[in-house]
């Protein structure tokens, strides 16, 4: 069964050669909503999540919600273990899949199928199983006989419909999305909506980062706000 704990877990940021203070640490307080703390005269420390702790199980569906740099993503690749904190304990069980970035690991110089296996493997699968799923990914994605050359020959358009259906092949008993997006002409879009709510309906934990209290009160039933580094469970309205 899926669980995670965060026990008083911090993450900090360096900033290095950080020479002019005070109009630095303005600008890095409206950017990132962390608190600063010196280092040495030219290292400041951003401490993006501050002691946090928090525990989630099946059945949860959190909403993230703050403002702009106020950590979110920051919790999200925490959570994925794509960030290490400093300070504290993160316990964690169950296959996780991010919608953060999608297409990471990606080489513009390899074909479409040599990426579908690159990034496949990199978010948790096997071989075998993207042996399994790289019929589907590739009737998804709708790239045809693009998919036999060097992605570097792309439009925007087709690396996202790309990284979408690989990004989104994988399923995982823990989701982390960060904001909905769509891509593509109208029917691709349509496709993918259907495929994020079947994601989200099959995760046993979901954990999602949006700006939209609608798609917050539409997917989620706890609701986390970030500000300063700290979390605040509040009620949904």
């Amino acid at each position: 069964m899926a669980y995670v704990n965060f026990e008083n877990v911090t993450v900090k940021y360096p900033i290095y050669n950080a020479k002019s203070m005070s109009l630095r640490n303005q600008l890095v307080r409206i950017g990132t909503g962390g608190k600063l703390s010196k280092e040495t005269i030219d290292v400041i420390n951003i401490t993006a999540l501050d002691e946090v702790s928090f525990e989630l199980k099946k059945g949860d569906a959190i909403g993230l919600v703050g403002h702009n740099g106020a950590g979110k993503t920051t919790l999200l690749r925490t959570i994925a273990g794509i960030y290490t904190p400093v300070s504290g304990k993160i316990s964690r069980q169950g296959r996780v899949s991010t919608i953060i970035e999608l297409g990471a690991g990606m080489d513009h110089e390899l074909s479409g199928y040599e990426n579908i296996y690159r990034m496949g493997m990199l978010l948790g699968a096997t071989r075998k199983e993207m042996d399994s799923k790289i019929d589907e990914i590739a009737d998804f994605a709708e790239l045809g006989n693009f998919l036999a050359v060097p992605v570097r020959t792309y439009s925007s358009g087709m690396l996202m419909r790309l990284m979408f259906a690989v990004g989104t092949s994988i399923e995982p008993e823990i989701l982390l999305i960060d904001e909905m997006f769509s891509t593509g002409d109208a029917n691709f879009q349509e496709k993918a909506h259907a495929r994020m709510e079947a994601l989200i309906n099959a995760a046993e934990i979901f954990v999602f980062a949006s700006h939209s209290p609608e798609l917050i009160q539409r997917h989620c039933n706890r609701i986390f706000t970030l500000s300063h580094g700290k979390i605040i469970e509040t009620n949904l309205a």
